[in-house]
């Protein structure tokens, strides 16, 4: 039920940190896999790895921000696999500060990447999806950041909850061409986005107030993510899992 042999699953900001490991998990269900970012010297490098355990890997520029850009990257993903089955929706930034310092260009900065970015990839791979008449599964990496509040990251905290709400959205709207839209929230996992907060005195009290006493490792990423990528899933649309070692759970 969870293996994706032919399929072919595109992730976003797989160059480093979850989006590389989205991309090895889904490799190694059987997926030939689209690794797509900015920086494609560093999908070149997972790409090789990748092959060299045998499986489908393609590189490919993408810039969310960019609609011309993610067109050029799914005709070059087409063009070599066909269509697209799943789409990891990983890309992310943050910036972070009281809501009152924030600049128009910081917050329209996060909101381009990390809501308009998941908009505007999600509707391509929709569309293709409704084209070649496959169905399919999208799955928007959102936060639990959009379920609880936490100082100096309104604008990140804001695209995230409206990512939740834009997954609803679009599921209802998938769901009749047999497209599948859900979304992981994950607490605390070291990413380069928050590697220096988590490393600090003030990460280490959070650590502290998280139930397991822990942040997330990758793999515990992994069971969500194939459950939804996979028919293992296949009566799952509209919901957001969260995978956070209880954090949402503490009591105020």
């Amino acid at each position: 039920m969870f293996s994706l042999t032919d399929k072919t699953c595109l992730v976003t900001g797989a160059s480093s940190g979850l989006g590389a490991h989205f991309a090895r998990v889904l490799s190694d269900s059987g997926a030939r896999v689209v690794l797509a970012a900015r920086r494609l010297e560093r999908l070149e490098s997972l790409a090789e790895e990748i092959r060299a355990n045998g499986r489908d890997a393609l590189p490919v520029v993408m810039d969310v921000t960019d609609p011309a850009s993610v067109d050029a990257a799914f005709e070059a993903a087409e063009a070599e696999f066909g269509p697209i089955h799943v789409l990891v929706n990983n890309s992310g930034v943050s910036r972070e500060g009281f809501f009152t310092d924030m600049s128009e260009a910081d917050w329209r900065f996060v909101m381009n990447a990390n809501l308009d970015g998941v908009w505007r990839v999600a509707k391509r791979a929709a569309n293709g999806m409704k084209a070649a008449e496959t169905g399919g599964s999208i799955i928007n990496i959102s936060s639990i950041t959009a379920l609880r509040t936490s100082q100096m990251i309104a604008a990140y905290a804001a695209s995230k909850a409206a990512v939740d709400h834009l997954t609803r959205v679009m599921a209802l709207e998938g769901a009749r061409f047999g497209i599948r839209v859900n979304a992981i929230a994950p607490g605390y996992f070291k990413t380069d986005i928050n590697s220096e907060f988590l490393d600090s005195e003030p990460g280490e009290k959070m650590r502290k107030r998280i139930p397991m006493r822990r942040f997330g490792a990758y793999e515990n990423l992994s069971g969500p993510l194939l459950l939804l990528a996979s028919e293992a899933g296949a009566y799952m649309t509209g919901e957001t899992i969260v995978v956070d070692g209880g954090h949402t759970k503490m009591g105020l």
